[in-house]
């Protein structure tokens, strides 16, 4: 499948059942700038730049949403309660942007967005969600060039320091993503502190 550009990748969401019930699902919520995000968009678009016919298991469903009038953990654990009534079935994952920067150790995001584009790599620095009429949504804060592409490069965050860097290059050794999809490449953060 040939997809160039933010047009065909909402396309191909729209297309997908499956991702539709998830966005329908988390929209339910009415939960304050929520987005659906990372693995759960790239992996989508990389499983059909390889022609893969079955999706690719991913670990969890990162539903992501800025609310800084109740930063309580215990809340979005039962926000992924009310999911899994939804849709049983499902990895959900809530996280309250608003709360993560402590988790973290790094200065409070702004929203939901700003966080997606602190994310480790710019190919996973994706989310989607629906609007009033079901329309799909797409954020991509560095473009969606690197995801079609197929290169992982870390974001201009992650190249800021040592301690970043680190964690850039521990993650995308972790997680291999050249022994799902092949056609992968992998960038490395230069030493050049």
């Amino acid at each position: 499948m040939m997809i160039k550009n933010e047009k065909d990748i909402i396309r191909l969401i729209k297309e997908d059942k499956w991702m539709m019930d998830i966005l329908r699902a988390v929209k339910s919520l009415n939960l304050p700038d929520w987005w659906v995000c990372a693995g759960f968009v790239r992996s989508k678009i990389w499983d059909a730049l390889h022609g893969f016919k079955e999706r690719t298991p991913i670990p969890d469903i990162d539903v992501i949403y800025f609310d800084d009038t109740n930063m309580e953990e215990l809340e979005e654990k039962k926000l992924e309660i009310r999911l899994r009534n939804i849709l049983p079935n499902i990895p959900w994952s809530v996280k309250n942007e608003a709360r993560m920067h402590v988790v973290n150790n790094i200065p409070p995001y702004s929203s939901s967005v700003d966080a997606i584009s602190k994310f480790p790599e710019t190919a996973t620095s994706l989310g989607v969600k629906l609007d009033e009429k079901d329309d799909i949504i797409l954020v991509a804060p560095w473009g969606v060039d690197d995801v079609i592409n197929l290169e992982v490069k870390p974001t201009p965050y992650f190249k800021q320091s040592k301690e970043l860097s680190k964690i850039y290059e521990e993650r995308i050794t972790k997680k291999n993503w050249k022994d799902i999809w092949y056609k992968v490449k992998v960038f490395h953060i230069e030493n050049s502190y």
